[in-house]
């Protein structure tokens, strides 16, 4: 029996590669390192070369269950390009999986955080500095979810009787990307962090993407999306107390 990875090089992949299953199972999270609000929208670079060909690696796979990692965004619909084109790419990819060979189920997750997330160790150096940060607005929920409860989703999600279906994995608690970035700046001693101004959105584009931009304005539902994961519930649904775990864990 054994567990596979395709995108095991990934923090979400390397953190399920400890993993040990009865079954034989494979989880897909290539295009993972995407689904996050804090990589500034760089991370979306060549997204649509680099998912499909983890889906085409994944798909030869001759585990009894395929479990494809995707994006709860989507459930939101973007208006605009580049997000909008880039949400259709994800639908595809999901539809590609679920008409493949191999009996397979979605988890759409919610935006990824954690202690081995390098992006969030990036913003705490951005803090300890006093840099702004673009923030976007203070009334755009968001869903997040931590790595650990990430892991626990898609290893919950690898059944065969969930073959064809497409369930959702986050915390329960969506907020704006504002409100936890400021919290996590505090956290590390900056009383008042600082937000990028609009003013500046044509000077901070080549450090901050569209995507970004455009991820940190929409707006999730204040209800938690369904079907959740069947047996699957979050163990880190407060994200300061998840942030003064992370805060604990880089100092230990």
């Amino acid at each position: 029996m054994s567990l596979t990875v395709t995108g095991a090089r990934s923090e979400l992949g390397r953190l399920l590669a400890q993993q040990n299953t009865k079954d034989d199972i494979h989880v897909n999270v290539a295009g993972q390192e995407a689904n996050t609000l804090l990589h500034d929208g760089h991370a979306w670079k060549a997204f649509e070369r680099r998912s499909l060909n983890g889906i085409r690696r994944a798909l030869r796979t001759d585990a009894k269950v395929l479990v494809h990692a995707s994006f709860a965004f989507v459930l939101a619909d973007p208006p605009r390009d580049p997000l909008r084109s880039l949400a259709q790419v994800i639908r595809d990819n999901e539809r590609r999986v679920l008409e493949g060979p191999v009996p397979a189920c979605v988890v759409r997750l919610g935006y990824l955080y954690g202690p081995t997330s390098r992006d969030l160790r990036a913003y705490r150096t951005a803090f300890r500095l006093g840099r702004p940060y673009w923030a976007g607005p203070r009334n755009a929920l968001q869903f997040n979810l931590h790595h650990d409860d990430a892991v626990d989703a898609l290893l919950a999600a690898a059944r065969a009787r969930h073959a064809g279906k497409v369930f959702y994995a986050t915390d329960g608690h969506p907020l704006p990307f504002m409100q936890f970035m400021d919290d996590f700046a505090r956290k590390l001693g900056r009383r008042n962090p600082l937000h990028v101004p609009r003013l500046a959105t044509a000077f901070i584009r080549p450090i901050v993407r569209k995507e970004h931009m455009q991820q940190c304005e929409l707006a999730m539902p204040a209800a938690v999306p369904k079907p959740l994961v069947p047996g699957w519930k979050p163990c880190t649904a407060d994200h300061r107390t998840a942030q003064d775990k992370i805060i604990a864990a880089w100092q230990a």
